[in-house]
């Protein structure tokens, strides 16, 4: 046997794949091995075999990934004519790691050894494995006392609450972050934090017996007012509950500390919207009432004036008595504004140029040591509003400014366009979405607690006896909140006050409005027969004479259920005029739309001292009661149209 073929016999028995490389990058020397590591076909090695044969096999194959074969031949040829040591390793096709280890032969070339590490990769991960699993085990009791702390810190931390442990020595062993939030006290450092200091000495005395209950065995829980570091005063209640032993001792106490001042905010809120709905169904009830009264009063004492208009007896004693029965409506119509009864015409307003004008006729009547200063009126403000009920709602609050500072002071309107989120129109009772924001500041006297409470009522003052009825705040309240909107004051003694109106948003009208007015209407005679509907006595006969007086013959019917009747009768009714609410199972609305429907009545007219939605029959006319003979007259001369 040759040497080489000896030393060829030889190489082969060696596990790692070996070869030898010229100068020239041709294969010199190689074993078996070599071949079965790297999957080369057996005839590929023979002596003088290029080296870039094996590499562009390889790369046909995709064992270097995807990419141009002949560009990565090219790139690993360049790098072994450099014939540098080097050692890597690469995983297979077929799954096997092996290690690359290159060094250079003096005078010869290169040998590379090929070692399959796939087994010893395996090994040493079990190894690392258990290794892991051994030292995981050694520091679970740790490692679970750790994660244990933190998720309670992680708990305590996301609660929207103080919670804090006292021990018996009533020194803090743990408190969550709140108190970093509230106080700026270092959450590593309990056992540091003093309560007196941070509640302060005034507070840490009015708390003292709760606490001394609470280490006396006895849950505590109270309310009281803190001050945070931010400089806000807040309502909070706390809960104490005693950390007892096994022989009952008390050696802590569990401390948990909740802000309740949107709470309470809430409950007051819901309580005056109680009050005012109550308020609203007495005054509503009440209005109906004194408007089918004033119809008679205002009716009979017209018609007296109208008849006798040369008697000395009117000038003296009727029209004095017509001019204070007509304050008394206008007191009604306030009235049904704050109980949100008083028929709206809502419609886009630009309440921008709502308060421009007001401020505009306000500071006429304002002294010159007061300052009146508006903001926010640069662009359009769309808001879906009565304007002439905006305009009054404007008015009381801008004269009510200049009362409060008793006219040297300044006053401050501000307006812009604002979104109510979900959980603040919750808590005003709203609904979401686009408002138009009025604010109306002043820096005058302010008010106290109890004033805040009763703003709002009708007929409630601090104005002296004479200087106002009452009604302006109660009014404003009532047509925002018919309007959809929300209404509340901010304000304590000596730091004056900020109304704030929140009106439904809308879009600008797409042509320009035009309202109309009974201005002009004749009280031209009628003829024809009408049947007068109307339960209240008193009230039938002052419209029976209007009517009479217009040139219509009457048939008067006390109900829903004798008209029916009539109209089943009689024939050649012309007009319909019925009161909206009356006993007997058959309103207004009802008996107009049979009259038309049914009994072809051409002219239907419904009038009402209540304060029933006119949107119940949108095509009818509503004369709001009590109304005058002219007023009667427009309204018939509207139903004829």
């Amino acid at each position: 046997m040759t040497r080489f073929k000896l030393l060829q016999a030889g190489l082969d028995l060696i596990d790692q794949g070996f070869t030898l490389i010229d100068s020239d990058l041709r294969l010199l020397a190689w074993n078996r091995a070599f071949l079965r590591l790297l999957d080369f076909p057996a005839d590929m090695a023979y002596v003088g075999a290029p080296f870039d044969s094996f590499i562009r096999y390889n790369a046909l194959r995709g064992e270097y990934g995807v990419g141009d074969a002949e560009t990565q031949v090219r790139e690993r040829v360049e790098l072994a004519q450099l014939f540098a040591a080097h050692e890597f390793e690469r995983t297979t096709a077929g799954g096997q790691t092996l290690k690359v280890r290159g060094l250079p032969v003096p005078d010869i070339g290169f040998v590379t050894l090929y070692s399959d590490v796939t087994a010893q990769k395996a090994a040493a991960a079990l190894i690392r494995s258990h290794a892991v699993e051994l030292e995981a085990r050694i520091d679970a009791s740790t490692a679970e006392l750790r994660r244990s702390e933190a998720q309670l810190r992680l708990i305590t931390d996301s609660v929207p609450a103080l919670i804090g442990y006292v021990d018996s020595a009533r020194k803090y062993r743990y408190v969550n972050r709140g108190y970093r939030d509230w106080f700026g006290l270092d959450l590593d450092l309990p056992h540091a934090i003093s309560a007196r200091e941070f509640l302060g000495a005034a507070t840490f005395e009015l708390i003292r017996p709760h606490v001394s209950r609470a280490f006396g065995g006895e849950a505590a829980s109270f309310e009281y007012e803190i001050s945070r570091i931010d400089g806000s005063s807040v309502r909070v209640r706390t809960s104490l509950i005693p950390d007892v032993d096994q022989d009952g001792a008390v050696i802590g106490c569990f401390e948990m500390t909740f802000d309740i001042t949107a709470q309470l905010h809430a409950q007051q809120l819901v309580l005056k919207a109680q009050k005012m709905e109550a308020l609203g169904q007495l005054t509503g009830g009440l209005a109906h009432d004194f408007n089918n009264l004033l119809t008679v009063v205002i009716g009979n004492l017209g018609l007296f004036a109208q008849q006798h208009p040369d008697a000395a007896l009117v000038e003296e004693y009727v029209e004095p008595a017509l001019q204070a029965a007509r304050r008394g409506v206008e007191v009604i119509k306030r009235l049904l504004s704050f109980s949100r009864r008083q028929p709206l015409a809502p419609r886009s307003v630009d309440v921008a140029h709502v308060v421009l004008n007001v401020s505009r006729i306000v500071t006429r009547s304002m002294p010159e040591s007061l300052q009146l200063e508006v903001r926010g009126m640069a662009k359009p403000l769309w808001a879906w509003v009565d304007a002439s009920e905006l305009d009054n709602a404007l008015l009381n609050l801008l004269l009510n400014a200049r009362d409060a500072t008793a006219g040297n002071g300044h006053v401050l309107v501000r307006a812009e366009a604002t979104i109510v989120d979900a959980d603040a129109a919750q808590l005003m009772h709203i609904d979401s979405g686009a408002y138009v924001r009025v604010d109306v500041t002043d820096n005058g006297c302010g008010m106290d607690a109890v004033t805040l409470r009763r703003v709002f009522e009708p007929f409630f003052t601090t104005k002296p006896a004479g200087s106002g009825t009452g009604l302006g705040m109660a009014m404003v309240y009532g047509f925002v909140v018919q309007s959809g909107g929300a209404v509340d004051v901010i304000s304590a003694p000596d730091e004056g006050a900020t109304v704030s109106m929140w009106l439904p948003a809308c879009s600008a009208p797409d042509d320009d409005e035009v309202e109309f007015g009974p201005e002009g209407l004749s009280t031209t005679r009628q003829h024809g027969l009408a049947l007068l509907v109307e339960d209240d006595a008193a009230v039938r006969r002052v419209v029976r004479r209007n009517l009479l007086d217009l040139g219509f013959t009457v048939l008067e019917a006390e109900n829903g259920v004798e008209a029916r009747e009539i109209l089943d009768r009689a024939t050649g009714v012309v007009l319909l005029l019925s009161d909206v609410v009356m006993p007997g199972g058959v309103d207004g609305f009802t008996l107009a739309r049979e009259a038309r429907d049914i009994y072809h009545v051409p002219h239907v007219l419904l009038m009402s001292g209540h304060a029933s939605s006119p949107t119940e029959s949108s095509d009818v006319i509503l004369l709001r009661k009590p109304f005058s003979p002219a007023q009667l007259a427009a309204a018939l001369r509207l139903a004829s149209a």
